[in-house]
């Protein structure tokens, strides 16, 4: 869901950090379950099967599942966005997921000429991959038929909460949007509009998309692959590769193994377990896990049982153990590089004693402390979910709860997740993996700790009045509301236990050259890779480039 990082070569695998913490307790309680689950399948012809010809000019990569859509108006959904986002689609702005700073891209600039209004100069001689004519009317229908029609479109709740957008187009590269109240970052909202031609469907969603990216869909075979060609009219650089072609398999050392037999470039979430390959780089993916702690029912309903529970769990030992060190202890949702993190705030301290005496306190006051507590997460979510979920029910049980695991599929899950929440199932602790894709914390508070928000559980007047208040500020005190909102839902509200902010890992053959970031998770830019040859090549003729700029 995020812009694209400059290219550059990959990374070395021996660069990540290491991590020698982990909690001998926790190791010994999950060793039998890791080494039955430790052991790697080998791709075969009905598990892995090849990505695409190893030909040198088509990009070969593997997913974890094939997209629900490509639709681009859903292309927040992270499975669409990987595909869909600055390769076959663009929007107006992009962010840098480095430095957070947005950039031009179908827009040249923009300007905020009043509190509700902002004008976008928009980049003239630029076609879609159909040959049309790119102009303000196309961004004004794509901004309309994302944000204000009745698609259902997913960037338009996450995104824009339902709120309305009034767009005028003043001239072929001009555009004027005006929102119902002040907006400080409408433009960091719109970076998540793809724009599509005015000829777009507007009363379904489309199979194959067409915009003005690098690449074009060549072909969609449905539970197989979708084909990639390069967009020979692409106004920006054009990329390396002529095709690109993407699989999916489901089992992460399917993905490693494909990776290691040359049947594919690029391998998407690969398993802790082969981080120290040198096939593999980390990188941060903007990923936070945490257990929402459903406020509406007993014993969760009390704020001692809840914040027992965040000091019963051992997140150095989860991370080390369980994570393969990919992971650090959080403290918040937002993870550093938002606006909004909180650097002040300290993970809890792991304190089963302490913890323990907090629900025996609660229980001496008729809190109903040994009510069952079913614990969700859903199946393949993350590397070692499962086993993080064994880990949290013993720990939760070492401080007096009753805790039973659910593994649930995406459906399920789901129902648990977002609103309306099921009723009459009992306290829900559920676990969460929440990426905040656009760098700023009003995406996470609008949908995780309002009181009514999308993904939250409960709250409170005082929360809601601070995020409200946030979200009207810019620059500095943007920042700092936003810091001082998240320490007071810690001390004041704890509807989550964190865990970790987590890291990728991503599978790199040696033909290619690619430096993941941030972003990568979300959209990866195939106009970033290119072949190892060719990227070593550049990288030898910068020294003797340096010399030539100096003697000149």
């Amino acid at each position: 869901m995020k812009s694209s990082a400059s290219s550059a070569p990959s990374v070395s695998s021996d660069a990540r950090p290491g991590r020698g913490r982990s909690r001998t307790l926790l190791t010994l309680l999950l060793s039998g379950t890791m080494l039955l689950t430790g052991g790697c399948a080998v791709a075969n012809g009905d598990g892995a099967g090849d990505a695409g010809s190893a030909d040198g000019r088509t990009l070969r990569v593997v997913l974890t599942q094939e997209p629900p859509t490509l639709e681009p108006c859903e292309s927040s959904l992270t499975a669409t966005g990987v595909v869909v986002r600055s390769n076959i689609t663009e929007p107006l702005v992009e962010r840098d997921p480095t430095s957070g700073e947005l950039r031009p891209l179908l827009a040249t600039g923009w300007t905020q000429t009043r509190p509700t209004t902002w004008t976008f100069d928009i980049r003239p001689g630029v076609t879609f991959q159909n040959g049309d004519r790119f102009d303000a009317q196309d961004a004004a229908f794509s901004i309309d038929r994302a944000v204000n029609s009745d698609l259902a479109c997913n960037v338009d709740g996450y995104v824009f909460g339902d709120e309305e957008l009034d767009v005028r187009v003043d001239g072929p590269t001009r555009l004027t949007v005006t929102t119902e109240k002040p907006d400080p970052i409408l433009p960091l909202r719109l970076s998540f509009v793809e724009i599509v031609p005015r000829t777009t469907d507007t009363e379904a969603k489309v199979r194959i998309p067409v915009g003005t990216g690098p690449y074009a869909v060549r072909s969609w075979q449905a539970g197989s692959a979708i084909s990639l060609t390069r967009n020979e009219d692409y106004w920006g650089e054009a990329p390396a590769y002529p095709r690109a072609r993407y699989v999916w398999r489901g089992d992460a050392s399917v993905r490693a193994a494909m990776i290691d037999k040359g049947e594919a470039d690029i391998a998407m979430s690969l398993d802790p377990m082969d981080a120290e390959k040198k096939t593999t780089v980390d990188y941060p993916n903007n990923e936070t896990t945490a257990l929402r702690l459903d406020g509406r029912e007993a014993p969760l309903d009390d704020l001692r049982v809840r914040r027992a529970i965040g000091m019963a769990v051992d997140r150095e030992g989860i991370a080390d153990a369980l994570l393969g060190g990919l992971a650090e202890p959080a403290a918040q949702l937002v993870p550093p590089g938002v606006v909004g993190h909180n650097d002040a705030l300290e993970p809890t301290p792991y304190d089963v004693d302490a913890a323990r005496a907090l629900v025996e306190e609660a229980a001496a006051d008729g809190v109903p402390t040994g009510r069952e507590i079913t614990l969700v997460a859903r199946n393949g979510q993350f590397a070692g979910i499962a086993e993080t979920a064994e880990a949290l029910q013993y720990e939760l049980g070492r401080i007096g709860l009753k805790v039973k695991v659910r593994m649930a599929d995406t459906a399920t899950q789901l129902q648990y997740q977002l609103r309306p929440l099921p009723r009459g199932v009992g306290p829900i602790a559920l676990l969460i993996m929440h990426g905040n894709q656009a760098g700023d914390a009003a995406f996470t508070t609008s949908q995780y700790l309002l009181s009514d928000g999308p993904q939250s559980t409960f709250g409170t007047a005082e929360l809601d009045r601070r995020i409200a208040a946030a979200s009207g500020l810019s620059g500095a005190a943007r920042q700092r509301a936003f810091a001082a909102l998240l320490a007071h839902q810690n001390a004041s509200v704890a509807q989550y236990a964190y865990l970790a902010h987590m890291r990728g890992l991503l599978g790199l053959s040696p033909s290619v050259r690619y430096r993941p970031d941030s972003a990568t998770g979300d959209e990866m830019r195939l106009a970033d890779v290119s072949p190892a040859k060719a990227a070593d090549a550049a990288k030898a003729a910068e020294p003797a480039r340096a010399a030539k700029e100096v003697r000149h």
